[in-house]
């Protein structure tokens, strides 16, 4: 029997569209570029030749258009793994459930989701201003655990080595790792420094930032900079890849997060004019998208 989906647990806008990104399956490309801030949206879309939808709710701005006839969905997802939630879980809603009938599609469509993120650096060897793939996402948020799961989406050799090496506190959320799309890293993260990156669940303590709050484990931060398992290192901090990779392959999407290393934690530097480094990744990741 087919599971139909409440209105309590699926929420339909009055124009047929999804209730927080407002999309109906026609606004949404096969290649998705996720960024964090709205306005980062037409930073994107002004390089598409024709523009076709533009769509606002709350922090989620999409453009749709055409990019060297590759259609191209950008949508911004604010900050953090709970805007991921509510965005990947849309985003797959529109286009693989029925929205009138509330019934899964017989057939699936898988998108192609690239996050495009700022980040920064946990290992002093990466400059500022240079551009950081995940081959992983490692989530510290404790999100994934609230899904019920193919286990086998898991690396857990190296989740053990990262909990066993850092002396994760049993207090802390269960650390999860999940690798992105072989497919997307083929095609555009084959010229980048490649990495495992770290998902917070804040960007102060979380992050071991230290303002008027002690922190609970202030030598959290380098435990997780020294660790190493098989050639494998921490390359940097973020909000988001986590919850997109887990998720993502969860539903039977393609991901890959790239991400413009704005800062240096170790070597405490940060970029001078991170726009213009901003603006080269995403010509760079455009250019891979249609190649």
């Amino acid at each position: 029997m087919e599971k139909y989906f409440k209105e309590s647990e699926l929420i339909i806008n009055p124009d047929g569209s999804v209730y927080h990104i407002k999309l109906r399956p026609e606004h949404i490309a096969p290649t998705v570029i996720v960024v964090g801030d709205q306005n980062r949206v037409e930073t994107i879309s002004k390089h598409f030749q024709k523009v076709e939808f533009k769509i606002q709710s709350r922090e989620f701005t999409t453009h749709t258009g055409i990019y060297n006839n590759t259609p191209i969905t950008v949508l911004s997802t604010g900050i953090g793994t709970d805007n991921i939630d509510i965005v990947i879980n849309e985003l797959d809603a529109a286009v693989n459930i029925d929205l009138e009938k509330r019934v899964a599609k017989e057939k699936h469509t898988s998108l192609d989701i690239i996050r495009l993120g700022t980040s920064g650096a946990l290992q002093s060897d990466i400059e500022v201003d240079s551009f950081v793939a995940s081959t992983y996402g490692l989530g510290l948020d404790g999100l994934l655990y609230f899904y019920q799961f193919d286990e086998a989406i898991l690396e857990k050799e190296l989740m053990d080595a990262f909990i066993n090496q850092t002396g994760w506190n049993e207090k802390l959320p269960s650390p999860y790792i999940v690798k992105a799309s072989e497919k997307l890293l083929n095609k555009i993260a084959g010229d980048l420094r490649q990495g495992i990156t770290a998902t917070a669940s804040g960007f102060f303590g979380p992050q071991g930032r230290e303002l008027r709050i002690p922190l609970a484990y202030p030598e959290l931060n380098h435990r997780i900079e020294k660790f190493e398992y098989n050639g494998k290192v921490i390359t940097n901090f973020e909000m988001e890849t986590s919850a997109l990779y887990a998720l993502g392959k969860t539903l039977g999407h393609n991901t890959l997060t790239v991400c413009d290393i704005i800062a240096n934690r170790v070597n405490r530097t940060y970029s001078k004019d991170y726009k213009k480094s901003v603006e080269e990744l995403i010509e760079y990741v455009l250019d891979k998208i249609i190649s």
